[in-house]
């Protein structure tokens, strides 16, 4: 029954990691149009998701040069919202504990979506099933839709860029829903952050360009640091019976 249930289990994170990738995935048709319009050309635009493949910073990269700005300024932009890129790395690279080589090549799919299924599971193997199907689906997909994009620039028209739109964000909400309807297995820390987040983003987004909100939001995080008292860091540190002589 043991072995039934951790098949089922592993079935779901598959299932899951390659369905938001092959959704999100889609969205690259939306960058390989709105980088051909910017003036890039169809490898031009390949090339970024092959080797960029971080979708935040590829809108930011096109488009500070479809608004007639410095490929400097393009770069800037593209950097700084890749940071959080960086963020999301140091919680992956404990999560996942890859070594080597392997870590060099998970850095690249280090990116929201993969994070968002890897730290949701339980267990070192679940989160690198979840991190490698999500982040395969995605990094193909990604770059097969940026191809097609870029190829039928002319022929989207507002509806299904409005379509493509709504991808990304229904991603995450399907992401996010059992979560919130599990509110009880959150930690009050997880509730500041989620919370503290959300209320950033919303009341930036009026005023930063589409991105720079999720970069801000990470600033829920320092709401929830607590310093530790030093007795109860002292109090942890010797516990009845934990000294030598009650070993011996």
């Amino acid at each position: 029954m043991r072995s039934s249930e951790h098949r089922s289990e592993r079935a779901r994170v598959v299932r899951d990691g390659i369905g938001l990738g092959t959704a999100v995935g889609l969205y690259g048709v939306a960058f390989g149009a709105t980088a051909t319009v910017a003036g890039l050309s169809v490898w031009q635009a390949s090339l970024l998701s092959l080797l960029m493949f971080t979708g935040a910073s590829q809108f930011a990269l096109v488009g500070v040069l479809a608004t007639g700005g410095s490929p400097f300024a393009a770069v800037g932009s593209a950097l700084l919202l890749g940071t959080r890129n960086t963020i999301y790395g140091l919680r992956l690279a404990e999560l996942l504990a890859y070594r080597g080589w392997r870590r060099v090549a998970a850095a690249h799919w280090v990116i929201d979506e993969t994070t968002a299924v890897t730290v949701r599971e339980s267990g070192q193997e679940l989160s690198r099933l979840a991190f490698v199907s999500s982040g395969s689906a995605l990094f193909l997909f990604w770059n097969l839709t940026t191809v097609a994009g870029a190829l039928g620039a002319q022929s989207f028209g507002p509806v299904l860029q409005a379509a493509l739109d709504s991808v990304v964000p229904a991603a995450f909400l399907a992401l996010l829903w059992p979560r919130l309807v599990r509110g009880a297995d959150l930690r009050r820390e997880q509730r500041i952050v989620a919370v503290g987040g959300v209320a950033i983003a919303l009341a930036l987004t009026p005023f930063l360009a589409p991105g720079l909100q999720i970069i801000a939001a990470a600033l829920a995080v320092l709401l929830a640091i607590r310093p530790t008292p030093a007795n109860s860091r002292s109090g942890c540190a010797r516990r009845p019976g934990s000294s030598s002589g009650a070993s011996a």
